[in-house]
């Protein structure tokens, strides 16, 4: 397992470099450029500017999260080609600064959703919040302004150049289906995936957060049955999972540590976090200790260390705990916190096999 940090960049992330390197065990950066419209082409020399700064720490910066996907490509529109044309040339581009793994999601319209980003817990920290009801009886342009209102930084999937199209963008969704999804994902695989290969750089798409339909919106990624098809479209080592126990985990139905150890060798990156689900459809994200929260890390953990994981993996949403300014759910105590959790439940299970 190589642990990594997710970053959001300098005057974009309140977190310093010098604080990273000082969490044990962690070698790379996760980062993106944030603050370019998806569908357009990354700047090579924004790309070699991250990797200046990253090296400067000693930190890699191997996996990019995310590359966002146009909607145009999700909508199957005749301008998606040009989108995937600019999508490739950013991946030819990310290949000459070394880069060996990318996240992306294909979720319609909204990245992440949540309802309240800093909702308070009974020890006094915040957290991300899932509200069902709100979700269910809520127009999303009010959730919009609200969580545009409640943030001095942009969650991702939600910057305020894309939303501002939003009341457009939900009416071309109007009479799109899952299968068309399901369609248009798989024409994006067949052009992206050739070219992935050729560079030696590994696709892993992100699961839908959470794992069930938003607004009405179509969504594909949400569970083990749904993952086996996915990997099915393009059958190729180059076409994997960014597989996210938050996300996943928020439908009780899902057994992640199942899917760890059957999709093992299509796992190209972690995200490991908590979750505690109620029976109303609610849920919010906790500590990364097991018993926290309805997702047993511990589980999980033990599959990665099971099936020989070698791969990338990053402490995923943590609390916002001790005052600390910070992203919503992008803190750095909790995730440190969380990191060290990891760390020791890999540690024991290694002097449990040398024993």
């Amino acid at each position: 397992m190589r642990m990594v940090f997710r970053w959001f960049g300098e005057g974009n992330d309140f977190i310093p470099l010098e604080h990273i390197k000082q969490v044990p065990g962690v070698e790379g950066l996760v980062w993106a450029l944030h603050d370019i419209p998806a569908g357009e082409a990354w700047p090579l020399e924004r790309i070699k500017e991250v990797k200046r700064q990253a090296n400067q720490y000693g930190f890699h910066i191997d996996v990019v999260e995310s590359v966002n996907i146009h909607e145009d490509i999700k909508l199957g529109l005749p301008s998606r080609d040009q989108y995937i044309e600019n999508y490739i040339q950013t991946i030819e581009r990310l290949a000459e600064v070394g880069v060996k793994v990318i996240c992306y999601n294909f979720m319609p319209v909204f990245d992440w959703t949540r309802t309240d980003l800093f909702k308070e817990m009974s020890d006094g920290s915040t957290a991300l919040f899932f509200e069902n009801a709100k979700i269910t009886n809520t127009d999303p342009m009010e959730l919009v302004k609200e969580i545009a209102e409640n943030s001095h930084l942009t969650m991702p999937g939600w910057e305020p150049e894309r939303l501002k199209h939003l009341t457009n963008l939900f009416r071309q969704y109007e009479g799109v289906t899952e299968e068309d999804l399901w369609k248009h994902l798989h024409y994006f695989l067949e052009k992206i995936i050739p070219v992935a290969r050729k560079h030696d750089i590994k696709m892993a798409i992100h699961p839908d957060d959470p794992p069930f339909s938003v607004f009405g919106l179509p969504r594909i990624m949400t569970s083990k049955k749904n993952i086996e098809r996915f990997l099915k479209l393009v059958d190729d080592q180059y076409n994997g999972l960014t597989l996210c126990s938050g996300s996943l985990g928020a439908n009780l139905e899902n057994n992640v540590a199942d899917m760890v150890r059957s999709f093992a060798d299509r796992i190209h990156f972690a995200h490991i976090r908590n979750v505690k689900t109620f029976e109303n459809g609610d849920f919010i994200e906790t500590s990364h200790r097991s018993e926290d929260g309805t997702v047993h890390i511990l589980d999980i953990m033990k599959a990665y260390y099971d099936i020989d994981f070698t791969g990338y993996a990053r402490p995923d949403h943590g609390r916002h705990i001790w005052d600390e300014k910070c992203r919503p759910g992008y803190g750095l105590y909790d995730r440190a916190l969380g990191i060290m959790y990891l760390w020791g439940i890999w540690d024991a299970l290694n002097k449990e096999k040398e024993a």
